[in-house]
This record gives C-alpha cells, sequence and structure tokens, in this order.
C-alpha cells in the first residue's frame, strides 16, 4: 500500500509540472495583462514598460517560468497583477465556499441517485423502473443555469423561503446544491441501475438468497456494495470537477468561488491568479482520484493497491 501511494504521489508531481507547462505558456497567448490595465487610457511607453518592471513581465518567458516553478515548490504562488494580494490567499478565501458548494451537490445527488437506482434495478421492467430510467433521462436533459433559475423564480422570488443568491448561511446553500444535485443524479441513478443489475446477475447473489437471506440484506449488503466501485469512481471525478467547473451555477447563485475567481482572472490576464488557481484545482483533482483509488480495496477485499495489482 505505502509503495503504491508513493508511486501515486510520483506521478502527481509529473502531472502538476505538465500542467504548470501548459498553463504557463497557453495562457501568454491570450494578450498582454498590462494592456488590459491600461485599456481605459493611453500611457506612454515609459509607464507602460514600468508596470512591465514591476510585474516582471520584462523578463525573458523561459525566465518568468523558471521563477514560477521555484514559487509553486516552495508553495508560494505569487501575488494578483490587479489588486497585488497573494494568490493563495485568494485561493483560501473563495475555498470554502466552493467545498461547500461541491460537497453539497455531491450529497443531493447520492440522496436522490442511490434510492431511484437501487429500486429501478431491483424492480426492473416495471412502472418503477420506467420512471426511474425517465428521471434519469430529465436530469442529463437540463441545462444547470435554466434550472438553478428555475429554482430561483419559485423558492426566492414567488414563496421567498430561500435565499437567492450569496453565501451567508446555510440556507444560501440550498438552491445551489440542488441545482448541482438534480443534474449529477440524473447520471449517477443510470450508472447504479446498471451496475446493480450486472452485479445482481452473479452467483454470490443467488447464493446469499438461497441461504435465506432476506432480499433487501442480498441488496444492500452485498448487491449494492459491490455495485459502488464505478459509482465511486464517477463521484470522485465529479467531486474534482465541481471544485472548478461549476463557473455557471456560480454565476447565476453569485457563488464566491474558485471557478468564478478564475473566470474573472481570464478576463482580466491576470497570469498569477489563472497559474494558481489551476495548479490548485489541478492538486485537489489528482489527490481526490488517489484517494478514490485507494477506497477500491476497503470496498472490494479482492482489489489490492499493491505490486502486481
Amino acid at each position: 500500500m505505502l509503495t503504491y501511494i508513493i508511486r501515486r504521489l510520483l506521478h502527481t508531481v509529473l502531472v502538476i509540472f505538465v500542467i504548470s507547462l501548459i498553463i504557463f505558456f497557453s495562457i501568454r497567448l491570450t494578450g498582454d495583462p498590462v494592456s488590459v490595465m491600461f485599456s481605459a487610457g493611453e500611457p506612454s511607453k515609459e509607464a507602460i514598460e514600468e508596470v512591465r518592471k514591476n510585474l516582471g513581465l520584462d523578463k525573458p518567458v523561459y525566465e518568468q517560468y523558471f521563477i514560477f516553478l521555484k514559487g509553486l515548490v516552495t508553495l508560494d504562488l505569487g501575488e494578483s497583477f490587479r489588486s497585488g494580494t497573494s494568490v493563495t490567499s485568494l485561493i483560501l478565501e473563495r475555498l470554502g465556499a466552493t467545498l461547500a458548494l461541491a460537497f453539497g451537490g455531491i450529497v443531493v445527488a447520492m440522496a436522490i441517485a442511490f434510492p431511484v437506482g437501487i429500486l429501478s434495478a431491483v424492480k426492473r421492467g416495471t412502472s418503477i423502473d420506467f420512471f426511474g430510467r425517465i428521471f434519469s433521462l430529465i436530469g442529463i436533459s437540463f441545462p444547470n443555469f435554466w434550472l438553478g433559475i428555475m429554482l430561483i423564480l419559485v423558492f426566492a422570488v414567488h414563496l421567498r423561503w430561500l435565499p437567492s443568491s450569496g453565501f451567508e448561511s446555510f440556507s444560501h446553500l440550498i438552491l445551489p446544491s440542488i441545482t448541482l444535485g438534480m443534474i449529477l443524479s440524473g447520471i449517477l441513478a443510470r450508472l447504479v441501475r446498471s451496475s446493480m443489475l450486472e452485479v445482481m446477475n452473479q452467483q454470490y447473489i443467488s447464493t446469499a438468497k438461497s441461504k435465506g437471506i432476506s432480499e433487501w440484506s442480498v441488496i444492500i449488503k452485498h448487491a449494492f456494495r459491490n455495485a459502488l466501485l464505478p459509482t465511486i469512481t464517477f463521484l470522485g471525478i465529479q467531486f474534482g470537477s465541481l471544485l472548478g467547473g461549476t463557473v455557471i451555477v456560480e454565476q447565476v447563485f453569485a457563488w464566491p468561488g474558485v471557478g468564478r475567481l478564475i473566470i474573472d482572472a481570464i478576463n482580466q490576464r491576470d497570469y498569477p491568479v489563472i497559474q494558481g488557481g489551476v495548479i490548485f484545482l489541478a492538486v485537489i483533482m489528482v489527490l481526490v482520484n488517489l484517494i478514490v483509488d485507494i477506497s477500491y480495496s476497503f470496498i472490494d477485499p479482492r482489489i489490492k493497491t499493491g505490486k502486481g495489482a
């Protein structure tokens, strides 16, 4: 186990290095940040050069990259071109809201998809299965921005039960979490159903039933546990994606997340914030996938995370 974790961590370092290389050079193709800063006027050439020098943009690109890489190794992500604030502090300010939204969306998705997927598989071919598949299709088809706007209109504007925007209390988390969870639950329910159907055709399920074990005990303790492997993989990938890929939902609910921070930085060509934000999300994504891989061996003892696995 320890050897496996060390090997994966080394892979993580390599992945982060490649991502840093791609991000650093690709964002410099989007334009000059100094021109954005002076977009409201026509500064002198001396003023432009002074700003370039202060931002370190007068150095060769490869030298800028090595400075960035050195800062990355020492966990110094630099300072924002626009505000002069530490990139790390900017990310940490948004991290709580981003994690809350990601966890909220995943919890809502599991609370909806697990019962729907299990019942659809157990009652295959019945009206329950039919409505479960219709629900999954509807969930997949809904645009998240449209669903978010509809929830705001119903529960915030007309009923006035919940706030429509911001992140100040638990009540502010409900509508955006439902928006994300409903979309994810459609895909997750189909995945749970297909995994359950595959597992329930196995011989050990029939053996467990023949021993007199109750049907739902067999379904939950035996079938569902073994059907969790592809589900956990999906949830791990989706959780990593939610940390930086919920920009539209963040815009609809005015949610102060990391994804919105990166989008604003892209519009302003704030290189340090873009680089730091993307690297941060990449590290979290890789770590989440590492945790998912390690969890396999605990869910299914037949899977070992060691040499020869």
